[in-house]
Order: C-alpha cells, then structure tokens, then sequence
C-alpha cells in the first residue's frame, strides 16, 4: 500500500467520525426537544398553537414571505421556552432550596417567554389578520 493509500484511509475514517459526531449531536438534540414536550406543559401548549397557526395558514394558502415571518416568530417562541427549560433545570440542579436569586432567575425567564409570546400574538394579528379578514369577508 502506498502513501497514497493510507493518507485516502485515514481521510475516509476522520470524515466518517465527523459523519458519526453531526449525527450523533442531531440525536442528542432531538432527545432535547422530545424531554422538553414530554415534561414540559407549556412547549406542549406552544406547539399546539405552532400547528393550530400552520393549519389556518393553509386554509389561508398565504405567501412565502408570510410563511417566513409566522415561522421565525414560531420559531422564537419554541426557543424562547427551550431556554427557559433549562434555566429551571440547571437552577433546579444547582439548589433545590428556595432562593430569592433562584426565584427572579425563573421568573424573568418565565418572563421572556411570556414577552416571546406577546409578540408572536401581534406578529400573528399582523401577518394572518388582513387575509383572515378577507376570507371572512367572503
């Protein structure tokens, strides 16, 4: 075997670890997104509302350019819950004493969920009011 050969092997195997480490990280991730809606009452509520959005969207057959604004406001509500998650949960690791520090940390997360979902209400209004209005108006 060659030099050639062995520099081709090694190259294979590093790319094929790499291979093996992204899918590993998508499976952690989902692992991820599925603790959080299993445990979690309010990313269940969001997602329900998320779909519940998506399907008068296509009752609607709005435009990609809606369709991009509802799914970056979707998609920063269900982030802005995930985070919160896991503000309660490494809180909850680190003491599980009450604490006033440990109360704000919770209730200004739960806070910027609720903001999150405030806006996503007026994006909604927004972007799905007009041509609701006019189907409506039909």
């Amino acid at each position: 075997m060659g030099p050639r050969s062995v520099t081709t092997t090694a190259t294979k195997q590093t790319m094929n670890s790499r291979a093996r480490n992204l899918l590993q990280s998508f499976q952690y991730a989902l692992a991820g997104l599925w603790e959080a809606l299993r445990t979690q009452r309010n990313a269940r509520i969001h997602l329900a509302v998320g779909l519940l959005v998506v399907i008068l969207g296509l009752a609607l057959d709005l435009d990609s350019q809606r369709w991009a604004i509802i799914a970056l406001t979707m998609g920063f509500v269900f982030a802005s819950e995930l985070f919160n998650t896991v503000i309660e949960v490494v809180i909850n690791l680190v003491t599980e004493e009450y604490h006033p520090l440990a109360k704000k940390a919770k209730d200004i997360a739960a806070g910027a969920v609720l903001v999150s979902a405030i806006v996503a209400v007026v994006v909604g209004l927004l972007v799905i009011g007009p041509p609701l209005v006019a189907w409506l108006g039909r």
